[in-house]
C-alpha cells in the first residue's frame, strides 16, 4: 500500500505522467532527491508503470466490443489463447453466467466480425455474446483525470509514430533519449512530442497496480436502462469504485468495472449500480483471474530493438 507521500506523487504521475522530479517535489512537498528516489522505487517495484496512452482514433482503433464467452470445460486453454490476440486489451476469467469476458478494439466492423470469428474458434468456446460499444463514457487506465480525447485531425510521420512507440514503452524517457532514437535534436523531439500531448494524439500518465492501492476485489456489471442512457452513465461514473463504463448495443445498455478492498464494498458498489434511477434489469459478474490488462496500443510503426 502507498504512505500519503507515494499517493500524492501517484496522483500528480497520473495527470501528467512526464512531470519533472522538481515539479513533483514542489507539489507534494519534498525534495528533489526524495520525489526521485520515490518514484524510481515505484517503478522498480512494478506498482506504478508511466507509459503513454495514444488515442485510439489515432491509429485507427475506433471499433470496441466487450464480449462474454461460454467454455465447455476448463476455459484456462481458452484464456491463453484468447490472451494471445492483439486486440484482446482486457481478459478475465470469471465466476457469473459466462466464463471469459474480453474487451476487444480493433479498426472497423470488418476487423471485427474477423476477430470474433477467431474468438469464437478458441479451444473450448462454445458462444459468445457481444455488445458493440458506442461511447467510452470512463476509461479504466486512468480514472484519476477525464480522458483525454483527440482534437481535430492530426497529421503524423514515421517520426512521430516511432515516438509514440516508445512512449507506450515507457512515458518518462528523456527529449535526450527519445531524440537519439529516432535520429532529431532534442529541441526538435520535444516540439514533436508536446504537440502530439496538446492535440491529445497521446496522454502519458502513471498505471497504479491494482495491489499497491488495496484492491482485492474486482467485478463487471451489465446494466439496462429503461430510458435516456446518458444520465445514468454519468451517475455510474461518478460512483466511487467504478473504473470503467461503456455505453453501446446489445444484450445491456451499459457496462461497467468495478474493484474494492473487499467484498462488502464491492457488493455496496454493485447495489448501487442496481439501484440508479433507469436501471431496470442488472447481470453481474466477478473477476476470479484478470489474465490480460492492457490499455496501450501498439504503433503500427514500431522503432528498431
Amino acid at each position: 500500500m502507498f504512505d500519503a507521500t507515494d499517493a500524492a506523487l501517484v496522483a500528480v504521475l497520473q495527470r501528467d505522467g512526464r512531470t519533472s522530479f522538481q515539479d513533483l517535489a514542489t507539489a507534494v512537498g519534498i525534495s528533489r532527491e526524495a520525489a526521485r528516489a520515490r518514484v524510481q522505487r515505484l517503478l522498480e517495484r512494478r506498482e506504478v508503470r508511466v507509459v503513454g496512452i495514444v488515442a485510439p482514433e489515432v491509429l485507427g482503433l475506433r471499433t470496441l466490443a466487450h464480449v462474454s464467452v461460454e467454455v465447455v470445460g476448463d476455459s484456462a486453454e481458452a484464456a491463453r489463447t484468447l490472451a494471445g490476440r492483439g486486440a484482446v486489451m482486457f481478459l478475465s476469467r470469471t465466476a457469473g453466467r459466462r466464463h471469459l469476458v474480453a474487451d476487444v478494439r480493433v479498426r472497423d466492423t470488418a476487423a471485427l466480425e474477423t476477430e470474433l470469428a477467431l474468438l469464437r474458434a478458441a479451444p473450448g468456446v462454445r458462444g459468445i455474446e457481444v455488445f458493440r460499444c458506442t461511447e467510452l463514457v470512463r476509461d479504466a487506465y486512468s480514472p484519476a483525470v477525464p480522458r483525454p480525447s483527440l482534437h481535430g485531425p492530426l497529421e503524423l510521420d514515421d517520426r512521430d509514430r516511432m515516438l509514440l512507440a516508445l512512449l507506450q514503452r515507457d512515458g518518462r524517457s528523456s527529449y535526450a533519449d527519445l531524440a537519439a532514437r529516432i535520429g532529431l535534436s532534442q529541441a526538435a523531439t520535444r516540439a514533436r512530442v508536446l504537440r502530439m500531448l496538446d492535440a491529445g494524439a497521446v496522454h502519458v500518465t502513471g498505471l497504479v497496480a491494482s495491489a499497491a492501492i488495496g484492491v482485492r476485489e474486482a467485478a463487471g456489471i451489465g446494466l439496462g436502462v429503461g430510458g435516456p442512457v446518458g444520465p445514468v452513465a454519468e451517475a455510474a461514473s461518478a460512483l466511487e469504485g467504478v473504473n470503467f463504463v461503456m455505453s453501446g448495443n446489445g444484450r445491456f445498455d451499459l457496462v461497467c468495472g468495478v474493484d474494492a478492498p473487499d467484498r462488502a464494498r464491492l457488493l455496496a458498489t454493485l447495489d448501487r449500480l442496481q439501484g440508479l434511477a433507469g436501471v431496470n434489469r442488472s447481470e453481474s459478474w466477478v473477476h476470479l483471474d484478470i489474465v490480460k490488462e492492457d490499455y496501450t496500443h501498439v504503433s503500427p510503426l514500431r522503432p528498431a530493438d
